[in-house]
């Protein structure tokens, strides 16, 4: 008996499964892109990032949880060293606007085949990764002393996540 893809029991398309698993690395990408904070900072924020992406591994909810889990088979486990490669978009206002575009149609996607509870989880989890990328290194100062926690853009992309997803 052949194996059914997991994103099967969901309801899901190839496609749709493709949206809904490529979009917490989109939100990590979009969140650390908000502000531009040099390399160093950069892969901070990447790490924290990939970090929550992993632990929704752990989630109550089995479409995080599952969703967490082939992302984490596709690039690796923070907990044995994996880091993601920096990603710094050409245009990152571009970016940021179609990642909530693509964040918007996950957030129909998910009122039209699964439970609140499930959709409500996954919202949260998006949320949740571009807080932890945002919070995870301070904007702007000299010589890393200084700066802001999270900068006017990095609070305006969240800002704009949670109202697309949530609202």
């Amino acid at each position: 008996m052949i194996e059914q893809p997991a994103y099967t029991g969901f309801g899901f398309s190839d496609e749709e499964w493709g949206l809904l698993v490529g979009l917490p690395q989109a939100v990590l990408t979009a969140a650390s892109a908000a502000e531009s904070d040099g390399t160093r900072r950069t892969m901070a924020e990447s790490a924290a990032g990939l970090e929550t992406i992993a632990a929704g591994r752990e989630s109550a909810s089995p479409l995080v949880a599952a969703v967490a889990g082939e992302i984490v088979t596709r690039v690796g486990d923070p907990e044995t060293g994996a880091e993601l490669p920096v990603i710094e978009p050409a245009d990152p206002r571009a970016y940021i606007d179609d990642v909530l575009l693509r964040a918007g149609a996950a957030g129909e996607l998910l009122a039209a085949r699964v439970d609140e509870g499930e959709a409500g989880a996954y919202k949260h989890w998006l949320v949740k990764i571009a807080e932890q990328v945002v919070g995870a290194a301070s904007s702007g100062g000299l010589l890393g002393i200084g700066g802001e926690a999270v900068s006017d853009s990095e609070r305006r992309f969240r800002d704009r996540l949670a109202h697309v997803l949530i609202d």
